[in-house]
């Protein structure tokens, strides 16, 4: 299951911030535990230390019996914690997202002919993604032409910068690929790929006039759009900016390359 390795890294980070924060709050707790009797409706609370009955907490000590109930239930949960980030680090410790496609790939290549994969290897489904013909936006006539190093059109010097990024580093992707966004029409993404973690298309869209203010209300609506059909920032949707004061940062591409195309 693809980006199940990520989803088990983040629970064990969260579980890691849970048994720090129950420690620190365990450090300093009264001795014993908290019984509960309840008589007529009337809760009545008991310090158990050196015997299961314990001695009654007077109605004025209202913070004993919360720090004892506290304890008790910090204890819980820090027992469940520590059990499930062991559970995690088991799995972690051979598990990867791809180990059954990398079986098939670990066969020699004359065995592979041989073999019909339970699943097709991502290399397969993105060499039939990235050979699906599709109708992408024309250039309007006196459209500057602008020839990426793969030898394609595209429409600002920005954007073949990032083509040009993108070819170079072996990254393969669809330019302006139509995209059918409901309550706004269609659409022309400026890089469309296929997400090996994912198993989906995600999108590139960079927004390169932000200071013209008609330019920066049309790209709002239209990245609005995006997330009411569920296309959202940092999953399916990769976002840059750019001014004529603030070009198009080339480490800040390179990082967004790093976490979501690689």
């Amino acid at each position: 299951m693809y980006g199940l390795r990520e989803l088990l890294l983040k629970e064990q980070k969260h579980l890691q911030s849970i048994i720090t924060k129950v420690k620190n709050d365990m450090i300093a707790t009264p001795e014993g535990r908290l019984r509960i009797s309840v008589d007529h409706g009337v809760a009545r609370y008991y310090q158990c230390i050196d015997d299961r009955n314990g001695e009654y907490i007077p109605r004025d000590n209202v913070q004993l019996p919360r720090q004892l109930a506290q304890k008790a239930y910090n204890e819980a949960v820090l027992k469940n914690a520590n059990a499930r980030a062991r559970h995690i680090a088991a799995i972690l410790k051979d598990y990867n997202d791809d180990e059954i496609e990398q079986l098939f790939m670990s066969l020699h290549p004359e065995r592979q002919k041989l073999i019909t994969p339970v699943e097709p290897t991502f290399s397969q489904l993105q060499e039939r993604w990235y050979s699906e013909a599709y109708e992408g936006k024309t250039f309007k006539e006196g459209t500057p032409l602008i020839l990426t190093e793969k030898g394609e059109r595209v429409r600002s010097k920005s954007e073949k910068i990032l083509a040009d990024y993108f070819y170079r580093n072996n990254i393969l992707y669809q330019y302006e690929k139509p995209l059918k966004l409901v309550g706004y029409g269609t659409v022309y993404p400026d890089f469309t790929f296929l997400s090996r973690r994912l198993q989906r298309e995600i999108y590139w869209e960079h927004e390169g006039m932000m200071d013209k203010a008609e330019y920066a209300i049309t790209a709002i609506k239209k990245l609005n759009s995006y997330q009411m059909n569920g296309i959202m920032p940092g999953e399916r949707l990769i976002l840059t900016f750019e001014t004529e004061q603030y070009v198009l940062n080339s480490k800040i591409v390179g990082e967004l390359v790093d976490r979501y195309l690689r």
